[in-house]
């Protein structure tokens, strides 16, 4: 187990998806907006270790896990996300070292953005925190309140207050922690187990 590489185990994870879910995987795959992008022709009927390998060659090693866990739980693959994660983190050698700082330097909303917006439900208080803290102006904040669910104005928080700088997304989390506790409990406990260096105590440090 120790001498398995990043590809592989993202080839063992795609090969564990259903038909379906794989074709989903390679349609988000295709779809996504921010990053390089990768032609229907390099995944269209191609096999688990071709497109894994397309992945590593476009995303890079550093990348690629992130990449494809945030894909997996956007397609409803929670617990092959999660076991991908624990398959990077058994792989040997300096990349996976690599693997680990680049997950250790992401944000936790970042890291957590498909859960905080299926599983944030406090979020009239969120709101008003960060509308206290200037993160969003009041006709922003209006424009929000005025979405039909908790999961529109999550989603509109991410697409624009959220991307202004790293100390809105600290605004977000010191208020997550503040009306959403048992939920950032819970994703901090789960992954701290994983990645030690994703304990709570070091999100804002």
């Amino acid at each position: 187990m120790a001498s398995r590489t990043i590809k592989a185990a993202l080839a063992d994870v795609l090969e564990n998806l259903s038909e379906e879910n794989f074709k989903k995987f390679c349609h988000h795959l295709m779809d996504l907006r921010a990053g390089p992008r990768i032609r229907r022709t390099a995944v269209e009927g191609k096999s688990c270790l071709e497109v894994a390998d397309v992945m590593v060659s476009t995303f890079t090693e550093v990348k690629v896990v992130g990449v494809a866990e945030e894909i997996l739980r956007d397609i409803g693959c929670t617990q092959e996300a999660d076991d991908l994660g624990k398959l990077s983190d058994i792989t040997s050698g300096p990349k996976s070292k690599t693997v680990k700082t680049f997950y250790c330097s992401k944000h936790f909303v970042d890291r957590h953005r498909v859960d905080l917006i299926n599983r944030v439900s406090n979020i009239g208080p969120i709101l008003d925190d960060l509308l206290d803290k200037n993160v969003i102006q009041q006709e922003v904040y209006e424009q929000i309140r005025a979405l039909p669910t908790t999961q529109d104005k999550i989603r509109e928080l991410y697409s624009g207050p959220l991307k202004a700088s790293e100390a809105c997304k600290d605004a977000f989390y010191e208020s997550l922690q503040l009306n959403e506790k048992f939920l950032i409990d819970d994703l901090s406990a789960d992954l701290s187990r994983v990645y030690p260096c994703l304990s709570p105590e070091r999100e804002l440090g």
